[in-house]
C-alpha cells in the first residue's frame, strides 16, 4: 500500500513539474512582443500625448480670438449705430439754442364758476383779478386790456440753467471723444502726432457762456376769459411759454379742460 501511494506522489510531482515546462515557442512568442512594446514606449511621451488631446477638445468649445489686424464684430451693426449717434448728435447745439428762448403753447384751462356749488367758486371779475395779482407777482405788465389780455414780463437769466446746459454739453462731447477715438486710433496729425479727442470737454463752458450772453428775455401771455351757459366753469384761454403756464396752473390750482385732476400719493 505504502508503495502504491509513493507511485501516485510521484506521478503527480511529475505532472507538476511538467506544469513549469517552457510552452512551445508559439505560445510564448506572443507576450513577449506585447511586454517589448510596452517597455520601448516612454511615459513622458505617453503624458505628452494625453496632453495634447485633452488640449485640443478644450479648446473645441470656446470661441478663438480674431488675430491681430481683423475684424472681430459686425461692421454692420457698428456703422448703423455710428450713423444712430451722428444723427442725433446735432440735438445738443438745439438745446442750447432753444435755451435763449421760450416754447409757446395755448392751453384751455377751468375753475369753479359763480354758479358751481364748490367753496372756490369765482365770477369773471374775481377770476380776473386773481390772474392781475399773479402776473404782477411775476414782474408781468398789461401791455392790452381789451378782451384779450396781453402782459409783457422780463424773465431773467437763470444759474442753474447754464449750469445744467454745460453738463449736458460735457456729457456730449465725451461721448464724441470716445467716438472718435474708437473710429481714428491710428490716426496722426502732422505736428501734433496722435490726438487726445478728450480735449474737447474744454468746450462744454461755452455753453453756458452762449446761455449767458443772451441776457434776460422778454415774454409775453395772452389771456382770454369766458364762461359756459350756465356758470358753473371759469374758461382761461392762455397762451405763453410752456413754464410760465405749468407754473401758473399748478400756482392758482386750475385743471385743463378735458382733463381728469388724479390725487397723488403725497395730496392724500
Amino acid at each position: 500500500m505504502s508503495t502504491m501511494m509513493r507511485s501516485v506522489c510521484l506521478l503527480a510531482l511529475l505532472v507538476g513539474a511538467h506544469g513549469f515546462v517552457a510552452p512551445t515557442k508559439l505560445a510564448f512568442t506572443a507576450p513577449q512582443k506585447a511586454t517589448s512594446s510596452l517597455h520601448l514606449m516612454d511615459p513622458q511621451a505617453v503624458g505628452d500625448l494625453i496632453s495634447a488631446a485633452s488640449s485640443s477638445l478644450s479648446i473645441a468649445d470656446v470661441d478663438i480670438p480674431a488675430a491681430v489686424g481683423e475684424v472681430s464684430y459686425s461692421r454692420y451693426s457698428y456703422y448703423t449705430v455710428l450713423g444712430l449717434y451722428v444723427m442725433s448728435f446735432p440735438g445738443i447745439w438745439s438745446q442750447v439754442k432753444r435755451s435763449t428762448s421760450a416754447k409757446i403753447k395755448r392751453k384751455t384751462y377751468v375753475s369753479a364758476g359763480e354758479a358751481a356749488t364748490s367753496d372756490d367758486k369765482k365770477d369773471l371779475r374775481q377770476q380776473a383779478g386773481e390772474i392781475m395779482a399773479y402776473m404782477k407777482a411775476n414782474n408781468y405788465e398789461v401791455v392790452n386790456a381789451g378782451e384779450t389780455i396781453t402782459f409783457r414780463g422780463l424773465v431773467q437769466r437763470s444759474t442753474s440753467q447754464a449750469f445744467f446746459l454745460v453738463f449736458c454739453t460735457l456729457l456730449g462731447m465725451a461721448s464724441l471723444a470716445l467716438v472718435l477715438q474708437i473710429q481714428f486710433q491710428d490716426l496722426t496729425l502732422p505736428g501734433i502726432g496722435q490726438p487726445n479727442w478728450f480735449y474737447l470737454c474744454l468746450l462744454s463752458p461755452y455753453a453756458g457762456v452762449y446761455y449767458w450772453k443772451a441776457g434776460d428775455r422778454i415774454d409775453e401771455c395772452e389771456v382770454k376769459l369766458a364762461t359756459n351757459d350756465d356758470d358753473t366753469l371759469n374758461e382761461m384761454t392762455i397762451q405763453g411759454s410752456e413754464e410760465e403756464l405749468e407754473r401758473m396752473w399748478r400756482t392758482l390750482g386750475w385743471q385743463e379742460k378735458g382733463m381728469v385732476k388724479v390725487e397723488g400719493v403725497l395730496d392724500m
